[in-house]
């Protein structure tokens, strides 16, 4: 058994820029062992406080919760991938492999998605433009979201080492199922 490494955030964003512009397998367990559950955590971590900065108008307790949230999205999901994968398809991954390849396109594309957000906010008061460019970001919010399924097919092929594909869907469709529900539970209790 291979140990796992620790990785630097100037390690992560290097490994990210591959996984994101070569998205394969073979890209994704190129990095699989090279970082931990916390070291994806901290790269996420970072990502949701650059996110929640650029959109400063919640003000810091919507930094602090959007915070908060995105790390427990990122743990619930990655906690059921690696769950469904290895109970239901018998794959052979880990939790770490699993969280540090799902936050090498996470985190970027968490920023991303702030930036986006950022440029819609700035243009939400110029009449007929505010229009164009709300448009123009659910286009690019829309395919941002088909570029996560499609880098997640991807890493839970990777990581958990599920050659069928559509036990790699089953599982992120489920995952994904199960975050919305236990996020749902945990917004209904607080």
């Amino acid at each position: 058994m291979t140990m796992m490494k620790s990785a630097s955030i100037p390690e992560m964003i290097t490994q990210s820029r591959e996984v994101m512009t070569s998205p394969s397998v073979p890209t994704f367990e190129r990095y699989e062992r090279h970082g931990t559950v916390a070291n994806a955590a901290m790269y996420v971590g970072i990502a949701a406080i650059i996110a929640g900065l650029l959109g400063l108008g919640s003000g810091v307790g919507g930094v602090i919760t959007g915070f908060l949230s995105a790390l427990a999205q990122f743990f619930v999901f990655t906690g059921l991938v690696y769950f469904l994968g290895k109970k239901m398809y018998d794959g052979t991954g880990t939790w770490d492999e699993v969280a540090y390849t799902f936050s090498l396109f996470t985190a970027p594309l968490i920023i991303i998605g702030a930036l986006i957000g950022l440029v819609i906010t700035l243009f939400a008061w110029v009449p007929l433009i505010n229009i164009l460019v709300a448009f123009v970001g659910l286009i690019v919010g829309l395919a941002l979201l088909l570029v996560q399924v499609y880098y997640a097919y991807i890493a839970v092929q990777s990581s958990m080492n599920l050659v069928n594909q559509s036990q790699a869907l089953i599982t992120l469709v489920l995952s994904s199922v199960g975050t919305f529900i236990v996020m749902l539970l945990v917004a209904a209790i607080f």
